[in-house]
């Protein structure tokens, strides 16, 4: 709520953080993207030869905790930093991490570069998501429509990320024999142009977060005050009545089921990517697509689409889907993506690990497509109504609860991934897909007396 909300369009802020975000999203993806590969590859591939089994539960580590620390970070900018503060020594910390993993190609230099973008993330993460929030009045329809247009900034930096990235391992920066095959792959400067990317990121936010965002975000919420609302400090003091209690309460409900929704869409960077390594034909025209590419599918069907769920959420037939209703549909969107993995594994004839046999690259494509619609039902409706459920002396802090969800979320996809081979692809692809469509229908059921808990937020 403040000053820079306005009745038409929506304010300039929103633009400066959708690319702010896009930035930070282009570096924690192009990453990510190589990340699995880094970590599996043998030695004189330039990877660090770590067995598929342990990598797939690193990676699922490390993407958790970096959903973790939001929780610390969300509750020290509330405290002490206030939200632009925090963004900008998370900012700045990420992209020494991706300095450390380009400069240090050791165990050691993982650990240590994975170390800082855990810690990064969970000063930026939550804090960026809650100035979206502020941008609007509480009453205000357009902050859905916000965050889907927020959303737009993640994953077009998710899209560009996997592509550059994966262009400067895979191929710029790798060494090829005389028959173009690649003996080493140039992972690390895959890292080096993710910090270069997060550098570009903090200096547009800092150069122009005080013409674009005035006050917002500048002091903690604790001792946030304004001409316009001096009483509202005394109010942060003032403990949470019945009313805010219940609606605190909706944000752990919808937390625990998003849990699930993460760990099965989370199976993109691990367990899939590994399945498109080995057995989808990645072949078109003659060109091998890079497999890191694959993590651009998912960003590049949400940029093309969030503008229609933009638009359908402010309409009339969307304004009379409430959130439980919405999030509960992703849920079963994201069950039947996985179906198509199943048509992957059945063309290959089962579970066989001959990396000869592949799969049409139409079962990953439409696994990608079905889970984007499922996560913009999910996703971005989830953070708009966290923003307002939340309490105003724990917006951040409830944003880092919701993100708890991809920290169980992304652990538990790392110990899923890392059975895939022992259980078979398709038992585990099966298995995600009857429990996150059984849980979907359950949040549908639970929609009236959720709705009710949240006292008018719909």
């Amino acid at each position: 709520m403040n000053q820079l909300s306005t009745s038409k369009g929506h304010p300039k802020g929103l633009y400066l953080l959708f690319f702010t975000e896009m930035w930070e999203r282009f570096s924690y993806y192009g990453m990510r993207g190589i990340l699995i590969l880094y970590l599996t590859k043998s030695l004189f591939e330039g990877g660090l030869a770590i067995e598929e089994k342990d990598a797939s539960l690193i990676y699922g580590f490390f993407t958790g905790f970096v959903y973790f620390t939001p929780l610390i970070g969300g509750w020290l900018a509330d405290k002490f930093l206030g939200q632009r503060k925090a963004i900008t020594i998370g900012g700045i910390t990420m992209m020494v991490g991706q300095f450390v993993l380009f400069g240090i190609n050791t165990h050691a230099g993982l650990y240590l570069g994975l170390f800082l973008l855990i810690i990064g993330n969970g000063f930026f993460k939550p804090n960026i998501s809650t100035l979206v929030g502020r941008l609007y009045t509480e009453d205000d329809p357009k902050r859905d429509a916000a965050f889907s247009i927020f959303y737009m900034g993640i994953n077009l930096g998710a899209f560009l990320a996997p592509l550059v990235i994966g262009l400067f391992a895979e191929n710029l920066f790798a060494v090829k024999d005389a028959a173009g095959k690649i003996l080493t792959y140039g992972y690390k400067y895959g890292f080096l142009f993710a910090g270069i990317g997060m550098l570009i990121g903090q200096i547009l936010f800092n150069s122009l977060a005080q013409k674009y965002l005035g006050s917002i975000g500048e002091s903690p919420a604790k001792a946030k005050a304004t001409a316009a609302a001096e009483n509202k400090v005394a109010e942060a003091e003032k403990p949470l009545t019945k009313e805010e209690k219940q609606r605190v309460t909706v944000v752990f409900i919808l937390t625990a089921f998003v849990i699930f929704f993460w760990a099965g869409f989370e199976q993109a960077g691990s367990s899939l990517s590994l399945y498109t390594d080995k057995f989808i034909n990645r072949n078109v025209f003659g060109f091998e697509i890079p497999t890191s590419w694959f993590q651009s599918v998912n960003p590049l069907f949400i940029v093309a689409f969030a503008p229609f769920f933009a638009i359908f959420w402010t309409s009339k037939m969307g304004k009379k889907l409430s959130t439980p209703v919405k999030m509960g549909l992703g849920m079963i969107l994201l069950g039947i993506g996985f179906f198509f993995m199943l048509g992957a594994v059945s063309e290959r004839g089962g579970d066989s690990q001959d990396v000869t046999i592949k799969a049409s690259l139409f079962w990953l494509v439409m696994t990608y497509f079905i889970h984007t619609i499922g996560e913009l039902c999910l996703s971005p409706v989830g953070l708009s109504v966290v923003t307002k459920l939340s309490p105003v002396k724990l917006a951040s802090l409830m944003m880092g609860v919701w993100l708890l969800s991809s920290f169980v979320a992304n652990i538990i996809g790392g110990f899923v991934a890392a059975y895939v081979e022992q259980l078979g692809a398709f038992t585990i692809f099966a298995s995600i897909a009857g429990f996150v469509i059984f849980l979907g229908l359950i949040m549908i059921a639970l929609r009236n007396p959720i709705l009710k808990m949240m006292h008018g937020v719909r």
